[in-house]
């Protein structure tokens, strides 16, 4: 059984991620896992995400993939010390010392290496299953056909896990020094800036050869946004969901710790769909076209499908058009389903009027849309908008509705 992987930044993203059809999450706490932007866990709220993954039969995966220095480890042992009195499942980690360390302090617990640790062989992989590596996370600078060979020459003990997901980096698996050099922020030890994702406006458009290349230019250009010389397309595997399941891989994992609640939703409703239509029936599995425009739906660069088919300079490489497309708004979410009246009860994210079109994501659909035409406050008197954020209140609805479903503008 293949497992759907999906991020979890957060409590709320971590609930959206489950109600939606996740297998399992990826999350951390406040120290030594690599996206220190993203909201993260405090140890209270670990002991509370395990049980409620638990009670869900989801696993929890903690990040410690870091690349910590010597005056930290003796935090990082107390640490790892907490993580198995509260019963994580797993930790993935990238650096050869956390996971000595893990694997002295926590004999019994699951490792994954992290895709930080650049695992492109079958070579390497074996290594760290003979150390004791439950799972390895692969290198996203790998082709399909490379996954597969990979595959053939590891053990069926060893899983292999893979990014079909989500933000790239132009760096190779994430090592880089560029946030370092422009803001002492360092990469490697969850602080990264982003530079490659910078505006760098001011440029002029030049056009340069190294000099026994004289025929193959490289043109910088600079668009009226500015120029985004660094910035690697997202990857985007839904339209090869059978090359995915009849692949090697036994983990498809999806990036984005940082990305919204909504974000997390979508995508783990989006690929679960892709993924439960194909086990139904392999032989008459058939690709819909409404998934891609789910995933379009959220906040994202231009999508490719990363090293999996093609060289990275005809696919994977810099997008072609600057900036971001940003998600359809998040307006807000079910906490009650429909009652007899036809009126299902919300909690406001953003503004919500009455003859807005919208569309209600529920787990297993695509986005169903409708023009709002009646709405009440929580004391069931009508109004022409829901204008405040937490706001409770209940529109008329034709579909059915549970809790935790979620309403979207149509529009970006």
């Amino acid at each position: 059984m293949k497992e759907l992987l999906c991020p979890a930044g957060n409590f709320e993203k971590m609930r959206a991620a489950i109600l939606f059809g996740a297998d399992a999450v990826y999350l951390a706490s406040e120290r030594f896992g690599m996206r220190a932007a993203a909201d993260n866990f405090t140890s209270e709220e670990l002991c509370e995400a395990v049980k409620y993954a638990h009670e869900r039969n989801v696993r929890i995966y903690i990040t410690v993939n870091t690349m910590p220095h010597t005056c930290e480890y003796g935090a990082l042992e107390k640490y790892l010390k907490e993580l198995g009195e509260i019963g994580v499942d797993a930790l993935i980690i990238s650096d050869l010392g956390v996971f000595t360390l893990a694997r002295k302090v926590l004999p019994d617990m699951e490792i994954h290496v992290s895709t930080q640790a650049s695992v492109v062989s079958a070579q390497a992989a074996l290594a760290w299953h003979e150390m004791g590596a439950k799972r390895v996370v692969l290198a996203r600078e790998l082709s399909l056909s490379e996954i597969n060979e990979i595959r053939k020459n590891t053990p069926k003990s060893l899983e292999i896990e893979c990014f079909i997901h989500g933000s790239m980096c132009i760096s190779y698996s994430g090592r880089c020094l560029l946030s370092n050099y422009y803001t002492g922020r360092d990469a490697n030890r969850g602080c990264c800036a982003q530079p490659c994702r910078w505006n760098y406006k001011n440029a002029r458009p030049i056009s340069f050869a190294e000099e026994k290349r004289q025929d193959d230019n490289l043109n910088l250009e600079e668009y009226a946004e500015g120029s985004y010389v660094m910035s690697s397309k997202d990857m985007c595997m839904i339209e090869h969901i059978p090359e995915l399941m009849e692949s090697g891989i036994d983990s498809f994992k999806i990036e984005g710790r940082m990305k919204s609640a909504y974000y997390t939703a979508i995508c783990a409703n989006t690929y679960r769909m892709a993924m439960d239509e194909y086990i139904k029936d392999p032989s008459s599995y058939k690709y819909n076209a409404q998934w891609l425009r789910e995933l379009e739906s959220v906040s994202h660069r231009e999508y490719s499908t990363g090293f999996y088919f093609d060289d990275p300079m005809d696919n994977a490489n810099t997008v072609s058009q600057p900036g971001y497309l940003r998600e359809k708004a998040y307006l807000c979410v079910a906490i009650g389903e429909k009652d007899g009246d036809g009126y299902a009860t919300f909690m406001q994210k953003n503004k919500v009027s009455t003859g807005d079109r919208v569309e209600i994501v529920t787990p297993g659909r695509c986005g169903e849309p409708f023009s709002v035409t009646d709405m009440k406050n929580n004391e069931g008197v009508s109004i022409e908008s829901a204008p405040h954020p937490s706001m409770i209140f209940k529109i008329k609805v034709p579909f059915d509705v549970k809790k935790g479903d979620i309403l979207r503008s149509s529009d970006r």
